[in-house]
C-alpha cells in the first residue's frame, strides 16, 4: 500500500483486490458516518446496512491501511489478561458479560467468512499458546483454569504433544484453544469491504476527516474533498487515530510489532512444521508468533519496529531464532517483511467512550483486534439500532484517560525490543 513493502508486506502480495473505493468529493446524507475502514468500522457497516440504516464508511488511506491489515491473523478468544481479572477489572456484570462476547468472538469470524464467501484463506483449526520454561507452564496453567470453569474449550497439551504440533521442542507444554484459528487478515477486512457495500453501505477512501462538528442534532463530518451529515458518527481509528478528537491517540500506547515471512517450505517440511495449521505464540515478555500461510510460508513476528538498525537487528534475530526452532529449515530466508503499531491501554482492556451526543468510539484492542473489532462492530450496530441497551453492553462507557509516560514508554519497548533481538537465540 502506498508504495510501501514494510507497511503490508506479504499480505497485500496474496490478499484478494479490495472493492473499487473512491475519495469523498461531494455532500452526502447518511444515518451513520464510521470513521476508520479497519475491523471495527467495517463490521459496524456492515451489521447496520444489514438492518437498513444509511451509512457511510470514510477511511483516511485504504480499506485495512491500519492494524486490520498488517497483523499476524490470529483469530484468538478473549483479551491478553488472565480471564478471572476481567470481573475484577470491570466488575462482574461487565466482565463476565465481556468474557462471553469475546469467548464466542472467533466463532462470529468464521461464521461471516463463510456467509459472506470470504477469501481469507480461513483455518478454524484452534491456536497454540505455548509456555517457555516452568513459569510459562503455569501461567498456561492458570489460564486453562480458569476458562475451563467457564466451559471453554481449552486444554493444556504436554511438551511432548506440543512438539507434534509444532514441530520443535523449545516449548514446555502449551494451551490449545479450538475455539480459535487463523486468517489472512487484509483478505478478510477486504471481504468485510465487499460485504459491507453489497449491504449497501458506502465506503470512501483516500478521506482523511477533518472536522466534526452537531448542530440541531445531526453531525457534519468534513473530509478533504467533501462532507456527510448523520444523526450517529463512530470512530473505529484505534492505533491509526488522526483528526477530530486526538485525545483517542493520548490513552494509546504505541507498541510496534513486525512480521516476516519465509519462501514456501518443501512438502516434507510442512509435514513436520506446524502440520495441523495452528497459529502459535509464546509467553516470552517479548513474545514470539508463528503461523503458515495457503503457500506454506512460515510467518514469524515479534515486538519491534523495522526500522533504522532494528531493521538488521530483528531480520537478523529472525533467522537465528527460527533456525534455533527448526534446525531443518537451515539457512533461512525472507520474501516479505513488514510492520504496524499495537494500540495498548493501561490495563490492557478495550475502551468505548462517548465523545459527545451520538458519537462514539472503539479502541484498545491491545493486539487482539480481529474477533474484538468484529465483535464491537457488530455490538456497535445493536446499539445504534436500539436492539442493545446501554446496560447490557458488554463494555462500561468510559472517559478518555491519558496513557501517562506514553511517549518514554513506546522508546522503552522499541529499543528494548531491539537490545532483546540482538543478544536472544544465539547459539
Amino acid at each position: 500500500m502506498q508504495n510501501d513493502p514494510l507497511s503490508h508486506g506479504l499480505w497485500e502480495k496474496s490478499a484478494p483486490p479490495a472493492p473499487v473505493t473512491d475519495a469523498l468529493t461531494q455532500h452526502l446524507q447518511a444515518d451513520v458516518v464510521v470513521i476508520g475502514g479497519g475491523f471495527t468500522g467495517l463490521s459496524t457497516a456492515l451489521h447496520l446496512a444489514q438492518q437498513g440504516v444509511r451509512v457511510v464508511v470514510l477511511e483516511a488511506v485504504e480499506i485495512g491501511f491500519g492494524g486490520s491489515g498488517r497483523n499476524v491473523g490470529l483469530v484468538n478468544a478473549g483479551m491478553w489478561v488472565m480471564p478471572d481479572d476481567l470481573p475484577a477489572a470491570l466488575g462482574e456484570v461487565y466482565g463476565e458479560r465481556l468474557l462471553t462476547e469475546l469467548g464466542n468472538g472467533p466463532s462470529l469470524v468464521f461464521d461471516l467468512i463463510a456467509r459472506h464467501g470470504i477469501d481469507c484463506e480461513a483455518r478454524h483449526e484452534g491456536t497454540l499458546h505455548c509456555a517457555v520454561g516452568q513459569a510459562g507452564l503455569a501461567e498456561l496453567e492458570n489460564r486453562v483454569m480458569q476458562w475451563s470453569a467457564r466451559g471453554a474449550p481449552v486444554s493444556l497439551l504436554s511438551a511432548e504433544r506440543t512438539a507434534a504440533m509444532t514441530g520443535t521442542e523449545a516449548y514446555t507444554g502449551s494451551l490449545l484453544d479450538m475455539r480459535a484459528g487463523t486468517i489472512q487478515p487484509l483478505a478478510y477486512v477486504r471481504g468485510l469491504a465487499h460485504a459491507a457495500i453489497a449491504a449497501g453501505a458506502s465506503i470512501h477512501t483516500a478521506s482523511p476527516v477533518q472536522d466534526a462538528s452537531y448542530a440541531n442534532s445531526r453531525w457534519t463530518v468534513k473530509t478533504t474533498g467533501g462532507s456527510v451529515s448523520a444523526d450517529w458518527v463512530v470512530t473505529a481509528t484505534n492505533a491509526y487515530t488522526r483528526g477530530p478528537w486526538p485525545q483517542l491517540r493520548s490513552e494509546l500506547m504505541m507498541l510496534p510489532y513486525f512480521n516476516l515471512a519465509t519462501a514456501p517450505l518443501s512438502a516434507v517440511q510442512r509435514a513436520h512444521i506446524l502440520p495441523g495449521g495452528q497459529g502459535i505464540w509464546d509467553t516470552q515478555s517479548v513474545l514470539t508468533s508463528l503461523r503458515a500461510d495457503r503457500a506454506g510460508r512460515l510467518v514469524f513476528g515479534s515486538v519491534g519496529a523495522l526500522r533504522g538498525v532494528g531493521r538488521d537487528i530483528h531480520h537478523a534475530w529472525g533467522r537465528r531464532a527460527l533456525a534455533r526452532l527448526f534446525p531443518e529449515l537451515g539457512k533461512v530466508r525472507f520474501e516479505h517483511q513488514w510492520y504496524g503499531n499495537i494500540g495498548m491501554t493501561t490495563d490492557s482492556l478495550p475502551r468505548l467512550h462517548r465523545l459527545a451526543p451520538r458519537a462514539m468510539s472503539l479502541s484498545g484492542y491491545n493486539g487482539r483486534g480481529i474477533a474484538p473489532g468484529t465483535v464491537f462492530g457488530r455490538m456497535m450496530a445493536q446499539y445504534i439500532t436500539g436492539a442493545l441497551p446501554e446496560q447490557d453492553l458488554p463494555l462500561p462507557v468510559s472517559d478518555v484517560r491519558a496513557h501517562a509516560f506514553r511517549g518514554v514508554k513506546e522508546t522503552f519497548y522499541e529499543v528494548g525490543a531491539g537490545l532483546s533481538h540482538l543478544v536472544s537465540a544465539r547459539r
